[in-house]
This record gives C-alpha cells, sequence and structure tokens, in this order.
C-alpha cells in the first residue's frame, strides 16, 4: 500500500485499494472505520465491496462503501459521504484507487466543517500532496465547499 495522507487526527486517505494484510495493519494502527469510495468491478480491483468490508469487520472496524464512479462526482454523493464520515468512529481511513476521490471528498468534508473557501482548500490538498490535475476537478471543489460554508 503506498503512503497514505493524514488530513486530519481524525481523517487519512488510503492512494490505493487496501490488500487484505493492509488492512489488518491499519486495524493494528488504530484506525476504527474503513470508507471505500471504489466502484465494483473497478479496473485494478483486488478484493471485491463485499470481500473488503468482510477484512475490515474481522478486524473490529467499521466498514462503509459509497460507490463514486468519476463521472458521477455530484454535491449529493458529496453529501452523502460527509453524513457517513460523520457517524463513523475514527480515526478513519478513506480509499479510492489512487487518491482522488478519496482526497478531494475528504478535503470538502474538511474544509466545509472548517469554514474555510474553495481556494483554501485546493491550495492546501496541493500541499499535502493530493493531485488536483483537472480543472473540472478543482472547480467541483471549490465550487462546493464555497456552496456548503
Amino acid at each position: 500500500m503506498k503512503e497514505p495522507i493524514s488530513v486530519t487526527e481524525r481523517f487519512v486517505v488510503g492512494q490505493d485499494q487496501p490488500q487484505p494484510q493492509d488492512v489488518r495493519e491499519l486495524a493494528e494502527r488504530g484506525f476504527q472505520s474503513v470508507v471505500n469510495l471504489r466502484t465494483a468491478g473497478e479496473e485494478g480491483e483486488t478484493m471485491t465491496p463485499e470481500e473488503e468490508g468482510e477484512q475490515v469487520r474481522k478486524t473490529g472496524m467499521t466498514y462503509t462503501h459509497i460507490p463514486v464512479a468519476g463521472d458521477s462526482m455530484g454535491q449529493q454523493v458529496v453529501d452523502q459521504y460527509r453524513e457517513e464520515a460523520a457517524r463513523l468512529p475514527g480515526p478513519v481511513f478513506v480509499h479510492c484507487a489512487s487518491g482522488k476521490r478519496s482526497g478531494a471528498f475528504t478535503m470538502m468534508d474538511v474544509g466545509v466543517a472548517q469554514g474555510k473557501s474553495g481556494d483554501e482548500v485546493i491550495d492546501e490538498a496541493l500541499n499535502l500532496g493530493f493531485e488536483c490535475d483537472t480543472p473540472d476537478m478543482k472547480d467541483f471543489v471549490r465550487n462546493y465547499v464555497d456552496e456548503r460554508r
């Protein structure tokens, strides 16, 4: 597993899908919850969402699957993520395939909660090492945060 990015003490973002041994390591490191934003059957899948959920629950952590396809990243899905993430015991490990979706969703959630502007969230995401490599993604993050804060 690639080195995850700590956004806050509560949220850490994975830059790839954890393997079964990584799930055990997450539990050993004190994580209480795992959020998977990958869609079922996504390219490079090492475990189905159901298999991952089973592995996570075996360790005593809480598992949430919110499938997010690149073309379905609407505000309602981010709202759903924020509502579900707020109920999870922390610390929370959030992942997708590369960290782009999980990073964007987590940064939007934290940014709104902290009353930051969309531009502040974009700058902080880039400083943490997240890729925000398309103007559409930057606009989506910026607009979401500015509308929700």
